[in-house]
C-alpha cells in the first residue's frame, strides 16, 4: 500500500515525520518542487521521497494536507482519482494577516489564533472537498489535532486518539490500520456527514481534543 502527501507545511511534514519514525515509506509533494524538500527528506531518513505532486497523488492513499484556500486548485489539477482513497486532512479556515483590519475583528473568535472560518454555505468541510476529487474514497482524518503533535502518536504511556470518518467502509479498513501502524489509536466516528462536522476545525465538538488512549 503506497502513501503519497500533497502539501509540506506543518501538517503535511508532521505526518511525514510520524510515517518516518515507523519505517513507513511514503513520498511527498508541494507546489515547489522536489528539489525545495531535499532539507526535510534528508531530517526524516530513506523512508520518506520526495516527488512531484502528480506522483504522490498516485499512491493508493493520498493525504491532502493543503490549506484549505488552496485546495480546490491543487486537487483539481491533479490526474483522475479512479476509486484511490484520498485522505482530507483539511480544515475551512483562512490565514489573516496580521498587519490587516481582519486581525482585530472583534466579530470573529478566532482572530487571535490568526484565522477566520470560511463561509461554506451551511455545508460540512469534507462534503465540499469531495467535488474537487471527483472518483476518489474519501476519508476525513489528521485534521483535528494540533500539528505540532501529529509528528508524537504515543506520548504519557499512551496513544493519541485520531478521529476518522467516511462513507466507504474498505477505504476505512485501510486507513484505520495506516493510522495504527504510525501510532495513533483510530477512532471511527462514523459517515463523513456524521463525523467530518465532529472533527474539523474550528468549530466541531471534537476538534482541538488531544485525548490518549492507555
Amino acid at each position: 500500500m503506497s502513501i503519497g502527501i500533497i502539501g509540506s507545511g506543518a501538517l503535511g511534514a508532521n505526518v511525514a515525520r510520524a510515517l518516518a519514525k515507523k519505517g513507513i515509506a511514503a513520498s511527498i509533494a508541494n507546489s515547489r518542487g522536489p528539489a525545495s524538500l531535499a532539507a526535510l527528506v534528508d531530517e526524516l531518513g530513506p523512508s520518506i521521497t520526495a516527488v512531484t505532486a502528480a506522483e504522490a497523488a498516485s499512491a493508493d492513499i493520498v493525504i491532502a494536507a493543503v490549506r484549505w484556500v488552496d485546495a480546490e486548485n491543487v486537487m483539481r489539477a491533479l490526474p483522475a482519482w479512479n476509486g484511490r482513497i484520498v485522505i482530507d486532512g483539511t480544515n475551512p479556515v483562512e490565514f489573516i494577516d496580521p498587519a490587516s483590519p481582519d486581525a482585530n475583528d472583534p466579530s470573529n473568535p478566532l482572530a487571535a489564533y490568526g484565522i477566520k472560518a470560511v463561509d461554506l454555505a451551511g455545508k460540512h468541510s469534507s462534503e465540499v472537498f469531495k467535488q474537487f476529487v471527483p472518483g476518489a474514497r474519501v476519508v476525513k482524518a489528521f485534521n483535528h489535532l494540533d500539528v505540532n503533535v501529529l509528528a508524537e502518536p504515543q506520548v504519557a504511556g499512551g496513544k493519541r486518539v485520531l478521529f476518522y470518518s467516511g462513507d466507504d467502509a474498505a477505504a476505512k479498513t485501510e486507513v484505520h490500520a495506516l493510522i495504527d501502524a504510525m501510532g495513533f489509536a483510530p477512532v471511527d466516528l462514523g459517515s463523513l456527514d456524521v463525523g467530518g462536522p465532529l472533527a474539523s476545525l474550528p468549530f466541531g465538538s471534537l476538534s482541538a481534543q488531544n485525548f490518549v488512549k492507555l
